[in-house]
């Protein structure tokens, strides 16, 4: 199975990344661009795998594309930030490390999951590499758009920009039913209702948890009354993005210290493991608080998406009556019977008021209270 199977909707980009692959427009620098959910990571991947292909084609059956979409090849690093951001510490190790030879691959090649969490320090120690890049070494960094508020301009105008496009819900259906066996009315309703987000689709469509949340958050614009349905809701935004990270979390960060304390022989008895207990117990104390910053991450990023459903709910409401398509077809009663009860200057105010918190979030104010005054200002209308 070729690597490109894996992106979506995504013919353009796939061409285009082919074409390097094989030598033609090849550059040491790419910004791989799109919607959350576009599979701007995947692209990378899949990309990482055709050039360390032995037919440069991303064959997907030959050791080094296996070993690189299972994320285990040796000339292939993928980043993605623990906390809220990418130190410029880490990015340095990384930069020094993306110096040296291919091992057994043809390039040494950096991914950069959240190029938009660079931290400035970080965007400076991998400026520094982007502009003069070893000569066998490839940086392929993602994030959300090419704005100078998400990637450096100095860093932008050195990379090659491949754009991703919201994909299709036929092509998320097709995929949800053929790769990951889901019966056809369930794919198609996930993919009806994921905003172009093929993660999102494959979670709704295997998580019953993750579509009761769903459902709990798109019942907030319409149960709004009462001055107290204000905390209550917002407490219920703040409590399932909580039990999202616990969720997430709690398998991952067991499985860390476990494996940390074998490596570091914490597990020990007998005389002389005193000091590998000591280096051990230091060593797990520094994996908790980056764990700890993950998931506050992880609750942020659950936050994010039930504020995107709530922002897409009044999106419908606004365009109801155009006829345009929804982006929560399975809600159109209560799309319909808000549309007509709501002017458009007070849906408009609720919009902002969604989009005005997710700015707040990204800003680092504290979720509770971000929530609090978002839910408030939705009361009112």
């Amino acid at each position: 199975m070729s690597v490109w199977r894996q992106l979506v909707g995504q013919e353009p980009a796939v061409a285009v990344l082919s074409a390097a692959a094989a030598g033609e427009g090849m550059t040491h620098s790419w910004l791989f661009t799109g919607p959350p959910g576009s599979g701007r990571t995947v692209a990378a991947r899949a990309f990482a795998a055709a050039l360390q292909c032995e037919s440069r084609t991303g064959c997907g059956e030959c050791a080094h594309c296996r070993t690189v979409m299972a994320g285990t090849h040796a000339d292939v690093r993928f980043v993605e930030p623990e906390g809220l951001s990418i130190s410029v510490a880490e990015m340095r190790s990384l930069v020094q490390t993306a110096a040296r030879r291919p091992s057994t691959g043809r390039w040494q090649i950096v991914i950069v999951a959240d190029a938009d969490r660079l931290t400035e320090g970080a965007s400076n120690a991998l400026l520094k590499a982007v502009e003069e890049p070893p000569a066998r070494t490839v940086f392929l960094l993602c994030a959300p758009s090419d704005h100078p508020e998400d990637v450096m301009v100095t860093i932008r105008s050195r990379c090659r920009v491949v754009t991703l496009r919201t994909p299709p819900a036929d092509a998320i259906a097709r995929v949800l039913i053929e790769r990951d066996g889901i019966d056809e009315e369930r794919a198609r309703w996930a993919a009806s209702v994921c905003g172009g987000h093929v993660g999102r689709a494959r979670r709704l469509a295997t998580d019953e948890a993750a579509r009761s949340r769903r459902a709990e958050v798109l019942r907030i614009p319409v149960s709004l009354r009462r001055p107290d349905d204000v905390f209550a809701f917002a407490d219920l935004l703040i409590t399932a993005a909580e039990a999202d990270a616990v969720a997430e979390s709690a398998r991952r960060d067991e499985a860390e210290e476990a494996e940390l304390r074998i490596a570091m022989g914490g597990d020990g008895t007998g005389r002389g493991t005193a000091g590998a207990k000591r280096a051990a117990e230091a060593a797990v104390n520094q994996l908790r608080k980056r764990q700890k910053s993950r998931a506050t991450r992880t609750q942020r990023d659950s936050i994010d998406l039930a504020l995107v459903d709530l922002a897409n709910f009044y999106r419908d409401v606004l365009v109801y009556p155009t006829g345009a398509t929804l982006t929560h077809p399975d809600h159109e009663d209560q799309i319909r019977s808000a549309a007509e009860r709501w002017s458009p200057e007070s849906t408009l105010r609720r919009l902002e008021a969604v989009l005005e918190c997710r700015e707040a979030l990204q800003l680092n104010v504290k979720p509770r209270i971000a929530v609090e005054a978002m839910v408030t200002a939705l009361a009112r209308g």
